[in-house]
């Protein structure tokens, strides 16, 4: 939640008017990023190792000096400092409170490594996410559950399903879950309003994943060696699982809160989100402070993952700006034809529709923008979607949540877990492949979902 875009609250807040459009063309420096990070592993691992961190820069210097030529250095620079101190600050302080937060959390024993606890725990990721939200729950189970899967020579489908169920799908069933379901929130759906209707295409969607993964990880793990027996289950540093439950609910009544603004370089920065970031600082140091450097050597701690996720979303809050404007511009702008699939002749709403198009949209872009374009789409209105027109806004909020795990950009937490398992050892596929292999294990799930919303 202290991680949605500015221009996101603004709009709930009642401040988003008519968005003037740009080209297509200022859309090229985000497809360029999008396509480095997909090619660049792919075809020259170890030059993209190298200097992948040039290769963001060049793609977000390319965008500003754009907007340096057509709207003047005095715009660029504007665009420049509120991608960074406005939407990228305190969308990185959270993630790295996270990180620090969930390193120095371990969990011993139980049942995971074997196909029924690793079925199990993705269970309980997804019932935790709905409690403190899917990134806090994805970060904090992550490790565990690589350890227990450390005897495994192939587990790339570990990690696949994990970011599909635990840091997407687990966050349909609150606002503190996921960043668009908070949009709503604040738009006026009530606060249970997302546990009594999206439970359902959840189940829809989670059962056939949870039976798959088990069938698919006792097949793989017959010609694997047995895992080690299990021993009691036992949880050290108890006192960070406080600090996430801080970390969930102060975001969540900081990003709702209206306390001012202040000024930082010209940028107006909401008094809310500053002390959302502060919030993050403060509680990463008390981490440090309460954690015995033991339990992150257990969980192989390394600032490596971080650095390498800060670096990416840099480039892509930096580069995403013009594509989520003309999202944003709606029928008005350059993606018209997109918007005219979502209602019939008759000028009604077609869930379906809306639920493919606010899922691919959001597998790429913010999914809380997306969730909010669509929200203001279909009528602006809270009474109206949570009455007469539900299955429409079952429809985008399902979408805006449940294709999150369709890319690696999809949502915050899938590069983080990403990087994560990586540099634990697990080879993991490239942009395309996982895309691939995500839409092939989610395909059946969401045609079920299509057919619940229709």
């Amino acid at each position: 939640m202290l991680f949605l875009p500015a221009r996101v609250l603004a709009a709930t807040a009642g401040a988003q008017g008519a968005v003037a459009s740009p080209s297509w063309i200022s859309g090229l420096p985000f497809a360029g990023l999008l396509l480095s990070i997909a090619l660049g592993p792919m075809f020259a691992p170890r030059t993209w190792h190298r200097w992948s961190g040039l290769v963001m820069l060049g793609w977000s210097v390319a965008l500003l000096a754009g907007d340096a030529a057509v709207l003047g250095p005095a715009a660029a620079f504007a665009s420049l400092r509120d991608a960074i101190l406005v939407e990228y600050l305190p969308f990185i302080a959270l993630l790295l409170a996270l990180y620090v937060v969930a390193g120095g959390i371990v969990v011993v024993g139980g049942p995971w490594g074997r196909p029924a606890g690793n079925t199990a725990l993705l269970a309980l990721g997804i019932l935790l996410g709905g409690l403190v939200g899917t990134t806090a729950a994805a970060i904090t189970l992550i490790h565990p559950f690589l350890r227990a899967n450390a005897h495994r020579s192939r587990k790339g489908h570990l990690v696949v399903f994990f970011i599909v169920l635990v840091a997407n799908a687990g966050g349909a069933l609150s606002p503190i879950g996921n960043p668009p379901l908070y949009v709503g929130f604040l738009q006026g759906v009530p606060f249970l309003w997302p546990l009594v209707w999206l439970s359902g295409p959840l189940l829809l969607l989670s059962a056939p994943l949870l039976l798959g993964f088990y069938l698919l990880d006792r097949h793989l793990a017959r010609s694997e060696q047995p895992a080690p027996r299990a021993e009691p289950l036992r949880l050290h540093g108890t006192g960070n699982l406080g600090l996430i439950v801080v970390l969930a609910a102060g975001g969540m009544m900081l990003g709702a809160w209206s306390g001012g603004a202040l000024s930082l370089f010209g940028a107006r920065l909401p008094v809310g989100r500053l002390a959302g970031v502060l919030l993050c600082v403060v509680v990463g140091f008390v981490s440090v402070g309460i954690t015995p450097s033991a339990y992150r050597r257990r969980n192989r701690f390394s600032w490596a993952p971080m650095l390498e996720v800060a670096e990416l979303f840099a480039a892509v809050f930096v580069t995403i700006g013009p594509v989520r404007a003309m999202l944003q511009a709606g029928p008005a702008g350059p993606l018209a034809g997109l918007f005219d699939l979502v209602t019939n002749s008759a000028g009604e709403p077609v869930p379906a529709a809306y639920f493919w198009l606010t899922g691919i949209l959001s597998a790429f872009l913010d999914n809380a923008p997306t969730y909010l374009v669509f929200f203001g789409l279909a009528g602006n209105d809270a009474s109206l979607l949570t009455g007469p027109l539900a299955r429409t806004l079952v429809a985008i909020s399902a979408g805006s949540v449940f294709f999150g795990g369709l890319t690696y950009i999809g949502s915050a937490p899938n590069l983080m877990i990403r990087a994560i398992a990586a540099h634990a050892g697990v080879r993991m596929p490239g942009f395309f492949r996982y895309s691939l292999l995500a839409a092939l294990v989610l395909a059946g799930p969401l045609l079920l979902v299509t057919w619940a919303v229709r």
